[in-house]
C-alpha cells in the first residue's frame, strides 16, 4: 500500500527541473507567448507559468523581458547553414525560398515578426544585431554562394554579385506577405524564381 501510494504521488508530481532542461522550457515558453499574445502582450509572469515554474527562475537568468527575447529568438531561428547544390541556380534558389517560407510560418518565425511590427524604434533596436546576425547576414551568406556558383556555370551574370540582388528574395517575400497576405505555396515560389529571378540573373544573350 505504502509503495503503491508513493508512486501514484510521484506521477501527479513534476520532477523538479534544472540547468539546460529549465532553461529549454522558458525558452520555449517565451516563443509561445510571442506567437499566440505578441510583444506587447508577453509578461515575465506569462512566460514562467507557460513553463511551469516561478517568476523568480526567469528573472535570475534573464534580468528584462528584452533579454529573454532576444535569447529564444535566437535559439529558435532555423539554422542556414546547409548551401543547396541540385545542380542549377533555379532549383538552388528555389529550395532556399523553400527554406525561407518553412521559417517565416514556423513558431519562432512567428515570433520574430510579432517583434519586429510592434517594438517602438528604441526596443526594436535591442533586437537588430539578432536580426541581422540570426536570419539576414545567414541567408545573404547561402544567396552569394548559390549566385557565385551560378555565374561559374555560366547561368548567371556575372555583375550579379550585389546587395540590389540580394535583397531582391528576401524584400518581395516580407512585402507580399505583410502586404498581399501571400502565404508562399510553391507555385507562387516557383513563380517567383522563373519570371523574375531568373531573367534577371541570366547572362546578356542567353
Amino acid at each position: 500500500m505504502v509503495a503503491s501510494h508513493w508512486v501514484a504521488a510521484s506521477a501527479q508530481t513534476p520532477s523538479r527541473r534544472r540547468g539546460a532542461v529549465l532553461e529549454r522550457a522558458i525558452l520555449d515558453a517565451a516563443l509561445d507567448q510571442l506567437s499566440t499574445v505578441g510583444w506587447k502582450g508577453l509578461t515575465m509572469e506569462g512566460v514562467a507559468a507557460g513553463a511551469q515554474t516561478g517568476k523568480a527562475a526567469v528573472y535570475r537568468r534573464w534580468p528584462s523581458k528584452e533579454d529573454l527575447v532576444a535569447d529564444a529568438l535566437l535559439s529558435g531561428l532555423p539554422d542556414f547553414d546547409k548551401v543547396p547544390d541540385l545542380g542549377s541556380v533555379r532549383e538552388d534558389l528555389l529550395e532556399l525560398c523553400r527554406r525561407a517560407r518553412d521559417a517565416m510560418y514556423s513558431r519562432p518565425g512567428f515570433a520574430l515578426r510579432s517583434v519586429i511590427h510592434e517594438c517602438d524604434s528604441m526596443e526594436a533596436e535591442r533586437f537588430h544585431s539578432v536580426i541581422v546576425k540570426g536570419l539576414v547576414e545567414p541567408t545573404l551568406k547561402l544567396l552569394y554562394e548559390v549566385i557565385n556558383r551560378g555565374i561559374e556555370r555560366g547561368e548567371v551574370r556575372r555583375d550579379a554579385v550585389n546587395g540590389f540582388v540580394f535583397d531582391a528574395i528576401p524584400a518581395m517575400m516580407m512585402y507580399r506577405s505583410k502586404v498581399c497576405a501571400s502565404e508562399w505555396e510553391d507555385q507562387e515560389l516557383e513563380g517567383m524564381i522563373d519570371q523574375f529571378m531568373v531573367p534577371l540573373l541570366r547572362p546578356d544573350g542567353a
